[in-house]
């Protein structure tokens, strides 16, 4: 399949990579800026451009994977200018989760969600990634086209898909917040973070056979409150003191 993308970013590096590996052909990349559009063309050996109006007409899927924000403006920009050149017949999908199949102005339209943390220089291997497609028009081919890629493919509503995508946030973005403000502690009192890469793999590697809820540990469990005082004077934030708390708070809840 001839595809062309439509951003330059985390998510569409990795993607078109996969797909160019798996045997489709990217024939070109779009992005507002030359530096972006270059340096994935260059990867995958392609054209570029940073004009709606020279996006080529001639491939059979155009995936939209921008920003969220900037995603409805970059649809209507584009529709607008294959209208004045003449529409291809092709399936336009946007890859963003928390977003509307009915954002995309085309008639063949759908979603094509990979649910992972993307970076454009770390590769990941596809094959356990979950694809989630949604298409009223193109539903087939698109999960044969995901199944290419992935084989945990599922069909899943644009409601549904919005759920996942605010749990995908506690699991993934929260979570790295937290290692984040843990290697800044760290950092202020000389200890290198790595001491901390054997808990983080082991907590990880746990909920693959216990549940989150089984596998809880710590003060909070038991809602030690000489322990969690302590901890909460010693930190240097009153914002990570509110943080310390109400994860705290939430935990002995929940348990």
């Amino acid at each position: 399949m001839e595809i062309v993308f439509i951003g330059a970013g985390n998510l569409a590096t990795q993607l078109s990579l996969a797909f160019q590996r798996a045997g489709h052909t990217v024939s070109q990349i779009y992005s507002r800026t030359e530096e972006s559009a270059s340096a994935l063309a260059l990867r995958l050996g392609c054209q570029w451009s940073t004009s709606f109006d020279e996006v080529r007409t001639d491939a059979q899927l155009y995936v939209l994977s921008v920003r969220d924000a900037a995603l409805q403006q970059v649809a209507e920009g584009l529709y607008a200018s294959f209208m004045m050149r003449g529409f291809p017949d092709a399936v336009f999908v946007h890859t963003a989760g928390s977003m509307s199949l009915d954002i995309l102005p085309m008639p063949r339209r759908g979603v094509f969600y990979p649910m992972q943390t993307f970076s454009k220089h770390r590769n990941v291997e596809f094959s356990q990634i979950p694809v989630f497609v949604e298409s009223a028009t193109d539903e087939e081919m698109l999960f044969a086209l995901a199944s290419d890629l992935s084989q945990c493919v599922y069909r899943l509503n644009g409601s549904q898909r919005k759920y996942l995508h605010v749990a995908a946030v506690f699991a993934c973005n929260f979570t790295n917040h937290m290692y984040d403000l843990c290697s800044r502690i760290l950092k202020e009192h000389d200890i290198p973070f790595d001491v901390m890469l054997p808990l983080i793999d082991e907590t990880a590697r746990k909920i693959h056979d216990i549940s989150p809820h089984e596998a809880q540990t710590g003060p909070a469990v038991r809602y030690d409150e000489n322990v969690i005082n302590r901890h909460i004077k010693m930190l240097s934030t009153e914002r990570m003191k509110r943080i310390y708390q109400i994860l705290s708070e939430s935990i002995h809840d929940k348990l």
